[in-house]
């Protein structure tokens, strides 16, 4: 708006604006914030034991290392203690792979 008060100007000129950026494609989906409605926020109980939520995560594009080559690293963090615990792993790891970590 700023930008637009100093070139030029025009009596309504802020309505105008405000209009051409809400019917612009390209405006939209540069500032996505704008008419959004965002969900009610929730509490999310915290765990009360140790491992009974965990978060996972894979680290990827690594320099191969180790006997095995390995090129990436599956983290997995303890929501209640937030231990982290890294295996290392290969990118192309399928399911079964990672489950028989």
């Amino acid at each position: 708006m700023e930008r637009i008060k100093t070139c030029s100007w025009w009596r309504s000129w802020r309505k105008d604006v405000i209009e051409y950026c809400h019917s612009c494609d390209r405006c939209q989906k540069a500032n996505k914030a704008i008419g959004r409605r965002f969900g009610l926020m929730i509490h999310i109980q915290e765990p009360s034991t140790p491992w009974e939520v965990v978060h996972m995560d894979w680290v990827t594009a690594l320099p191969p290392g180790g006997d095995k080559s390995y090129n990436a690293c599956l983290v997995i963090v303890d929501r209640y203690s937030k231990t982290p615990i890294f295996l290392p792993c290969h990118k192309d790891d399928t399911a079964m792979d990672t489950a028989l970590l």
